[in-house]
Formats: structure tokens, sequence, C-alpha cells
């Protein structure tokens, strides 16, 4: 779908030479700010929904014992929510007033600086999650003793050659940094994923309309 759409824009669906007559053009360009205004409205509404869930994840860490996850998680959700709140007022400065074609035009030079941005974002969101989750969990209070200290204790107990680097066992930091790895290298495929779940079918009317303008100046 993200490929249909970028190349009917490379081949220039709309030529310089070809005019549409004013009715249609009008129905096009109320057609174009209606799927545009959907989506901003959608878009608005996640950055919410980032912010809602930040702070209720933050209270729930707390209460169950790894509040360290809770902050860093809270922080690195502040940082998306900030980065997308800017982009957000770029969406809302494009010009209505432009031709249906310009407008879509702008809207999708904002959709790539949208994926561009939010690709290097989720790249090291994913691992930072990760890693907080592991972090929490290490500190949390077992019987008087952070959790991970007790588990290192079992572990030298049934394997007391254990090579360990600052207490913690080697192994458990390469298989941590391996998971980060791959939570690094995926997050950009992950965050295109869950963009196509969330608004893949304003695209696909997005896509229709454009096809239909195509056609209309074949």
């Amino acid at each position: 779908m993200e490929k249909s759409i970028e190349n009917i824009w490379k081949d220039g669906f709309l030529k310089s030479d070809k005019l549409i007559a004013p009715q249609i053009d009008n129905l096009y360009s109320q057609k174009s700010i209606h799927i545009i205004d959907k989506f901003t409205r959608m878009f608005r509404i996640n950055l919410n929904a980032i912010v809602a869930f930040a702070f209720v994840f933050l209270v729930i860490t707390y209460f169950v014992g790894i509040p360290i996850t809770g902050a860093i998680f809270f922080i690195a959700l502040m940082i998306l929510f900030a980065f997308n709140k800017k982009l957000l007022k770029g969406l809302e400065k494009l010009d209505k007033g432009d031709s249906s074609y310009e407008y879509l035009k702008s809207f999708n030079l904002w959709i790539k600086k949208h994926k561009e941005i939010n690709k290097k974002v989720y790249t090291l969101l994913y691992p930072i999650i990760f890693l907080a989750l592991i972090v929490g969990f290490w500190f949390k209070d077992a019987k008087g003793l952070p959790l991970g200290e007790r588990l290192v204790t079992k572990i030298l107990i049934g394997f007391p050659d254990t090579y360990l680097v600052y207490g913690i066992p080697l192994i458990g930091i390469v298989i941590v940094l391996f998971i980060m790895g791959l939570l690094a290298f995926f997050g950009g495929r992950l965050f295109q994923w869950d963009l196509n779940v969330i608004y893949g079918r304003v695209f696909k009317k997005l896509e229709l309309l454009m096809t239909d303008i195509e056609n209309l100046n074949d």
C-alpha cells in the first residue's frame, strides 16, 4: 500500500498540462480535506492515549514494586509524545486552500517525515522498554533482597563456575544485549506494522482518491 501511494506521486498522477473541471476539483478537494482531517483526529487521539497509558503504567508499576520500570517507561513515552506533538502541529499547518493534488502532496511529505522520525525513535524505544523491565525486576524487593541478587545466588549454587561481570552472569548480559539488538533491528518494522494497523483504512481511502484523480487525467 505504502509503495503504491509513493509510486503514484513519483509518477506524477496530475500533469501540469491537464486541468480538472472546477466542480470536480472542488469535490476532490473536499474529499482530501475529509480524509486528512480524519487522520488528524485519529493521530491526536493516539497521542492522548500515549500520555494516559504512560501515567497509568507509572502508577501500576509503583504498586507492583518496580517503580524504576515505570519511571523509565514514562520518560520514554513522554519523549515519543513530544516528537509526535511537534509533528501534529506541522500537520495542522498544512494549507487546505491548496488544490487537492497540492494538499495531498503536502500530506505525503508530512507522512514521510513522520515515518522517518518515528522509525528512529522506535528503534530506541523498544530496547529501552525491554531494558526497563529487566532493571525493574532486577531491583524488585524479594524478602529483603533485590530479586536479581537472589536469582544470582541460586544460579551460583547450581553453577558455581558462572562468570560474573559486576555481580551479573555474563550469559545473562549477552542474552539481554542480543534481545535488545533484535528489538532495535525490528523497531522500524514494528512501527510500520503498528502504523498500518491503526491508520491502514485511512491510507486505503487516500490511495483510492488519488487513483480516481489519476484516472480522471488519463
